[in-house]
């Protein structure tokens, strides 16, 4: 089978999975979140090293993502099942307000394109899908190398910065109230 990889600017893959959530497994469905911005985090295994200190900053900054209108979905090739043990004994994973999504065929991963096939595990994959169901952002990491809440909070404020400011770009480092830039040949190498 071809590796898939999502396209920017495109429909972000559908898909419905069993979740954890709130001491309860529930069916999740990206259309679900039509109309919301969406921040999935893919991620290798539960009860592992770098992967709690993930989920433990998204769990911190879980306020300020709904704040800004954007759900957070992790995703793991774990069951729902484990996902609740971790949750029970990890003081870190028990602060997890956001649904954990199970995929243990691997579907899911394989879809976004983490999907290691030698170790039936995930890459370390951050993705930004916005209210139309467009996927508008991805990075993928060794899953050697953590990732930032904070950087990833930033992404998504000036995607939805550019979304309500058509013809406006985010520059790098671009925070809001920052200035920001219109494209045009007055600026070639201006800049």
């Amino acid at each position: 089978m071809e590796e898939q990889h999502p396209i920017i600017n495109q429909k972000a893959p559908e898909f419905e999975a069993q979740a954890f959530q709130n001491n309860e497994i529930k069916k999740i469905r990206l259309a679900s979140y039509q109309g919301k911005w969406v921040a999935m985090v893919f991620y290798p295994a539960d009860f592992t090293f770098i992967c709690p200190t993930e989920l433990g900053d998204l769990a911190d900054n879980y306020a300020e993502f709904q704040r800004l209108g954007v759900e957070v979905l992790s995703v793991s090739t774990d069951t729902v099942f484990v996902h609740k043990a971790w949750h029970d004994n990890s003081a870190t994973i028990a602060k997890i307000r956001f649904p954990m999504l199970a995929d243990p065929t691997g579907n899911i991963c394989k879809a976004y394109g983490t999907y290691i096939t030698s170790e039936g595990l995930s890459l370390r994959g951050t993705f930004i899908i916005d209210p139309d169901g467009i996927l508008k952002a991805y990075e993928l990491h060794d899953n050697s190398i953590g990732r930032s809440s904070a950087e990833l909070l930033r992404k998504i404020k000036a995607a939805q910065y550019v979304r309500e400011h058509g013809g406006e770009v985010c520059p790098a480092n671009w925070q809001p109230g920052k200035e920001t830039l219109k494209p045009g040949l007055n600026l070639v190498g201006k800049i």
